[in-house]
């Protein structure tokens, strides 16, 4: 089994994310807020800390594709210390810092998030794992059939996401730079 992560993703505005969430608002769903930090080294490689646990995970592939192996590792939060300190061991600097307010839930197998990250904006993702690539163009169809009942038509582009991925990555601590590490506990 390959473990292939398919995901369509879209740039949304605050008026279609309410749209979103009243459609939903039946539904069970998680809300936490995450700071993920990704390390410059040749892998798509991140550390994503919530107030309940870590998480190590590495995506293989360029940035922003549909469709890559990924593999995901759930930390106990109380060795989140420990774990930073072996990841600057090994050489990896902190690269980007992203602060999220996150909610998800579920759609029959499909794992939808809608994302508000300070400073690059408001984000819808479907996300379906499939076990081989034949299986890939199948996922795509279901995501976007989602997002069709959902009245989203026109996904960003792979551009405009690099293209604000970059001036995030440029930025980052300008448009972060009143938030800190309590932003976990805050409301949580």
């Amino acid at each position: 089994m390959e473990n292939i992560e398919v995901e369509l993703r879209t740039f949304i505005s605050a008026e279609k994310r309410k749209e979103i969430l009243e459609i939903f608002s039946k539904r069970e769903k998680t809300l936490e807020k995450q700071i993920t930090t990704y390390y410059n080294c040749p892998q798509d490689f991140r550390l994503m800390e919530t107030s309940k646990y870590c998480k190590l995970w590495l995506k293989e592939g360029k940035m922003h594709e549909e469709a890559r192996r990924e593999y995901e590792v759930i930390i106990d939060k109380k060795y989140q210390e420990a774990l930073i300190s072996m990841i600057k061991a090994l050489g990896y600097e902190e690269q980007i810092k992203w602060y999220r307010n996150r909610i998800t839930l579920w759609v029959d197998n499909i794992k939808v998030t809608i994302d508000e990250t300070i400073g690059y904006g408001e984000i819808i993702e479907g996300e379906i794992i499939v076990n081989n690539k034949e299986e890939i163009e199948r996922g795509k169809e279901e995501i976007r059939k989602l997002f069709s009942e959902l009245k989203i038509e026109n996904l960003s582009s792979k551009e405009e996401f690099n293209q604000k991925y970059e001036d995030y990555k440029k930025n980052w601590k300008i448009y972060t730079k009143e938030i800190g590490e309590e932003f976990l506990s805050e409301n949580n």
